[in-house]
This record gives structure tokens, C-alpha cells and sequence, in this order.
């Protein structure tokens, strides 16, 4: 029996979650939204794909969650995007009714299902999914580090002029203007990006990769990114059906790791059947640790505000 993938929202995100997902024939795929006959039409013209691509998956739509039943993974890719001039933090109560309802529905008709956040602000929606569904801390994950790391190593590799495929980068902390990318982590081929870049230029790559997100919606200005956010998301969702145990940057559910406690927080992660089977913890330098405590800060402040409304007490943050 196939496994059966749900893609919540049938918007830019979640249609495009769905093609590659289709197009890697590895899941079922079933897609909802709230608007009639989106869905629906969208699934059809994905399977209708399916033999020039050579896949033989199954992809329908509703308006409904009893299709998704026994789903393996749902992606919660439902909610407003970003427009020019906003940040992800300006989406929270916007946001916060959708994926609560999403989450409900998700939680009561696949119980066992493994939740993958994409919804703005990440890693505040983490929170909502993970109080809401009650589900344990490792089968809720958030979408951010992979896309966040993709960026940085776009932009090194475009300074090189090398494969990207033989950057490695490493980003922590939130999904936002705090994140965290390591360049002493960071290196091409296994040589350090210090030895081949100035200083200059790293922070130039460093502060273009916490605004890549707000750069595209300049461009687009009705709309964000989604073709490499739902590669993203298929990179983790495809980890966990394969049982693959890939190490990749999500946002996860700390309790103490890194000095911070009861917050989602974007951390190397191994990721397999099981969703987050460990939390690595790097050895970081004063000044890293401290970006990182200032990126969790800025979560909690947004999970706190949600606290009352969740019937959860406030996240403890950073505890050392």
C-alpha cells in the first residue's frame, strides 16, 4: 500500500508541493483548500501529468479533510502570504485562526500523521500545530532551515562561480531577519568559506540570505516565494517516507538544547520514519550562541503573545 501524503492549501506553496510531489511518484498526494474547485481542478491537471512523467500515484482534491484519512504527512502550507513591506512576524494573527483549524482537522483524521509546517511565521505556526494536534515533539517539524540554507548557498555559489551542489551551509534560529547562518560551519567542497571569500563579501551573502524571502516579494509584490520553499518541503517529506535519516536544518522543539527550552527553533535535525529522530547540537563560539539566543528571543516573543489563546503557559526561551 502507497503512502499517502496531504498538501493543506492549494495556493502558489501548495500546488507546487504537490507537482514535485507527484512528480517523485513516492506518495499519494491529496490536496485541500477551503476554495471550491481549486483543489479539485488542480489535482486532476497534476494527474493528468502522470504518464508523460511515467508515475502511477493517486492525486485528488477537496474541500474536505475525510479524503486525507491515515494520511502518513501533512503539509500545512494554508494562510496569507507575505505582501511588500511585511514581515513573516506581521502575519501571525492572520495566520493563527488558519492553521489552528487546519490542524483540528488534520490531527482528527490522521492521528498519526507527521506534521510539516510551511505557514508564516514558521516557527511560531510550529507552536500552534504542536499545542493544537497534541501530537508528541518529534512528529511536528517546520520547513526553514532547508530553504534558508538553499539561499545562502545560492548566493556562495554565485560568488565562486562553483557547483552549488558542493556548498555546504549551515543556518540556525528562526525563520525570519534573526536567523543564524554558521560561516564557520559553511564551507565548499570541505574547504572553509573563510579561505575563499572576505569578510565583506560574507556578511553581503549573510544579510542577502536573512532578506531572501522579502527580496522575491519586492519582485512580486502581490505574492512570495514557492518553487524553492516547496523543494524544500519535498526534500523532508521524501526523507521521511524513505526513511532516508538525512541531517537537515528544520525547526524543531527544543527542551534545553543549545541553552533553549519549550521553542521551535531551526537546529540540524536527523530526519527519518519516525519525523525528528535526534537534535544535533553544534559546539558554537560566544557570538554564535548569542545570535542564536537573540533569534529564539524573537520567537518567544511572538509564542507568548499566542500563549492565552492556546491555553499554554509562556515558552521559557533561552535558559543559559
Amino acid at each position: 500500500m502507497r503512502k499517502k501524503v496531504t498538501v493543506v492549501g492549494s495556493g502558489n506553496v501548495g500546488a507546487s508541493c504537490a507537482v514535485r510531489l507527484a512528480g517523485k511518484g513516492i506518495a499519494d498526494v491529496v490536496v485541500v483548500d477551503v476554495l471550491e474547485g481549486i483543489p479539485q481542478g488542480k489535482a486532476l491537471d497534476i494527474l493528468q501529468a502522470g504518464p508523460v512523467e511515467g508515475v502511477d500515484i493517486q492525486i485528488a482534491g477537496g474541500n474536505d479533510y475525510e479524503p486525507t484519512a491515515h494520511s502518513d504527512i501533512v503539509v500545512l502550507t494554508a494562510g496569507f502570504p507575505r505582501k511588500p513591506g511585511m514581515s513573516r512576524d506581521d502575519l501571525l494573527w492572520a495566520n493563527y485562526d488558519i492553521v489552528k483549524a487546519t490542524v483540528e482537522q488534520a490531527a482528527k483524521h490522521s492521528p498519526n500523521a507527521i506534521l510539516v509546517v510551511v505557514t508564516n511565521p514558521l516557527d511560531a505556526m510550529c507552536h500552534v500545530a504542536h499545542r493544537v494536534s497534541g501530537f508528541p515533539k518529534h512528529r511536528v517539524v517546520g520547513m526553514a532551515g532547508i530553504l534558508d540554507t538553499a539561499r545562502f548557498r545560492t548566493f556562495v555559489s554565485q560568488a565562486l562561480k562553483v557547483s552549488a551542489s558542493d556548498v555546504v551551509a549551515v543556518v540556525l534560529g528562526g525563520h525570519g531577519d534573526t536567523m543564524v547562518p554558521l560561516v564557520r560551519y559553511s564551507s565548499v567542497a570541505g574547504i572553509p568559506l573563510t579561505d575563499l571569500l572576505d569578510a565583506d563579501t560574507l556578511q553581503q551573502i549573510v544579510k542577502r540570505t536573512r532578506d531572501g524571502g522579502a527580496e522575491i516579494v519586492r519582485y512580486l509584490k502581490s505574492g512570495s516565494a514557492y518553487y524553492a520553499p516547496s523543494a524544500a518541503v519535498v526534500e523532508m517529506v521524501e526523507a521521511i517516507l524513505l526513511d532516508r535519516k538525512r541531517v537537515l536544518p528544520c525547526s524543531a522543539y527544543l527542551e534545553g538544547e543549545y541553552g533553549i527550552d519549550k521553542l521551535f527553533v531551526g537546529v540540524p535535525v536527523k530526519l527519518g520514519a519516525e519525523g525528528i529522530e535526534k537534535i544535533f547540537e553544534l559546539r558554537l563560539a560566544e557570538d554564535e550562541l548569542a545570535a542564536l539566543h537573540k533569534s529564539a528571543a524573537a520567537v518567544k516573543e511572538l509564542v507568548n503573545v499566542m500563549a492565552p489563546k492556546l491555553g499554554m503557559p509562556e515558552a521559557a526561551g533561552v535558559t543559559a
